[in-house]
């Protein structure tokens, strides 16, 4: 046997191994002798982490911990998402990119350059696992932060990294996936230490060539592969061109849409405002906030408004002031759907004047323009409605609208509220109230593992729509007797198997579906049959004792010598 035949994968690196799996796996005197529980690792990982001074060396020490020993990683992220999360995602992740080309370590995914269009399919064969999910960014867009080129190499690692640990998509069947198509900040191709190609943006028509070739390339190798594209420029060319022929799903649009649409769902419920009395202003028309919008008239078309009348329960503002017909500039066309045309030849140019035409009941922020949202704005809300609808969604924190503090204070304690970055709860009139937050997060991975399971040929609209109304209905009475739009995060492995069933019956009603097995299974058989698919960290020590047990007693051994844990 060659030597590179005997080099041990990360995850048998696991101080939770038995003496006779650490000889199976060719670790034994490589790792320390003794045989620890999974409490005595994961404190030793709380306790490192505490030592580290910043949230960027918190991220590197886990970025280190999940390529030395997977399992253990995921055994800390699954027992602390709730501290995690924020660590290895937004908002940790953002200056993680910014400094990806200086802190590089070693490969966390796969880079595919516009040089190599015409071989991509070949660099594809280098990808050692069977993959089953690849997040996709050329990293154009990277959060609020701009073209940061392949450092954004961090959103697909991060964000594949929640689809495990929040719904038990496998590690090895994730694929973080780098598309180089040059880059327009001039500052890192003038860094001597960025690691991308030195060019410039490539066309348009370029990217979709490429885009063609890699999506073929994608689905020849691993046939069925669910594409998530993420933190593109202009996301809605690649969705549509992709979306009627493969498996895939932009999260920026479609996931922000539906984690927002779950908040508003409940949000509705709770303001004592019929769906035909709420007016939405959106400071944002980009393609997140069009996406949320656009999720959002779903919902009230489905409560019994036509689609003339919801679109115009929706004011949208942008930098140049309300979104019209007649403002004199030329449109987007993303947002010409929620252009107004009532406006009386009257433009408002900015945001308090649009708050003050309009009156809204629910006002959105996914402008990221921090602070935006003023005591002013938010005084008027309160003074407006007896359950203010404020949704600042914007990342990172710096970035928020506003912040909880300030939204609770300003319309005393009465508001809705859900923010895109974490806050503290606060201490209003001697209750603790609790901030919701519109993470991503707590849909994703749930459409992720519902499209994987059900085997779907495409991601459906109704498919996505049913992520949110499952998110909705995931709150325990608990939560909702607190007016909680979102479950306990702590709660996420729960709520991704109720978001992944409601895409699973989606795709079974809309007949993309290809899972046979899984056919008139009933609600509790099919949240039984998901549950057993998904992968569980804790479990993985008792696995490999079990399998490697197996074996040495299929060939006469006895197994070995093994360590009491610790």
């Amino acid at each position: 046997m060659s030597t590179s035949d005997r080099t041990p994968e990360t995850g048998n690196y696991d101080t939770s191994h038995s003496i006779a799996v650490r000889t199976f796996h060719h670790t034994h005197g490589l790792l320390p002798p003794a045989v620890e529980s999974h409490g005595v690792q994961l404190r030793r990982c709380l306790e490192q982490l505490s030592s580290k001074p910043k949230d960027i060396d918190k991220y590197l020490y886990l970025s280190g911990l999940r390529n030395t020993n997977v399992h253990l990683f995921y055994r800390l992220v699954t027992k602390h998402i709730k501290d995690i999360a924020p660590l290895i995602y937004t908002p940790t992740v953002g200056d993680a990119c910014l400094q990806w080309s200086h802190n590089y370590v070693q490969p966390e995914g796969l880079y595919l350059s516009y040089s190599d269009k015409g071989h991509i399919a070949s660099i594809l064969q280098n990808w050692p696992q069977q993959v089953e999910i690849t997040v996709v960014t050329d990293g154009s867009r990277i959060l609020g932060l701009g073209d940061l080129g392949i450092n954004g190499m961090g959103i697909p690692v991060g964000k594949l990294a929640l689809y495990t640990g929040c719904a038990g998509i496998r590690p090895e069947a994730t694929l973080p996936l780098m598309l180089d198509l040059g880059t327009g900040n001039k500052e890192l191709r003038d860094d001597p230490l960025y690691m991308g190609s030195r060019r410039e943006k490539v066309s348009p028509q370029e990217e979709q060539e490429f885009m063609d070739e890699v999506m073929i390339a994608l689905n020849e190798k691993w046939p069925g592969i669910v594409v998530q594209f993420e933190d593109f420029k202009n996301p809605f060319p690649a969705l549509e061109r992709y979306q009627q022929k493969y498996t895939c799903f932009n999260d920026d649009i479609q996931g922000t849409g539906a984690v927002v649409l779950a908040g508003i769902i409940n949000a509705v419920k709770k303001s004592g405002v019929p769906v035909k009395g709420h007016r939405a202003v959106f400071m944002g028309a980009g393609s997140a906030g069009v996406g949320v919008a656009k999720q959002i008239v779903q919902f009230f078309m489905q409560e019994g408004l036509t689609e003339r009348q919801a679109q115009e329960c929706f004011w949208l503002v942008d930098t140049k002031g309300l979104v019209t017909n007649d403002r004199g500039d030329k449109l987007a066309e993303h947002k010409v759907y929620f252009s107004r045309n009532d406006n009386a030849g009257k433009q408002y140019k900015t945001l308090a004047e649009v708050v003050e035409y309009v009156q809204p009941t629910v006002l959105m922020g996914l402008s990221t323009i921090g602070g935006i949202f003023s005591p002013e704005i938010l005084t008027k809300m309160g003074e407006w409605n007896d359950r203010p609808i404020i949704f600042p969604l914007s990342n990172p924190s710096a970035n928020s609208e506003c912040t909880f503090e300030d939204a609770v204070k300003y319309t005393n304690g009465r508001v809705l509220f859900a923010s895109g970055s974490p806050f503290h709860p606060v201490e209003y009139r001697g209750k603790s109230l609790q901030p919701g937050q519109g993470n991503n997060m707590y849909v994703f991975p749930g459409i992720g593992l519902g499209a994987i399971l059900s085997k779907a040929t495409i991601v459906t609209q109704s498919m996505i729509y049913a992520s949110a109304n499952a998110l909705s209905t995931a709150l325990n009475p608990s939560e909702t007797t607190q007016d909680w739009l979102y479950p306990e995060i702590a709660r996420i492995r729960d709520v991704s198997v109720i978001v992944a069933m409601g895409v699973i019956r989606a795709a079974q009603e809309a007949g993309v579906d290809r899972e046979m097995r899984i056919k008139g299974m009933g609600d509790g058989g099919l949240e039984e049959w998901v549950r057993k698919k998904m992968y569980d960290p804790h479990e993985e020590t008792e696995k490999v004792e079990q399998e490697v047990g197996s074996l040495i007693k299929d060939v006469g051994g006895n197994g070995g010598s093994k360590e009491s844990h610790l």
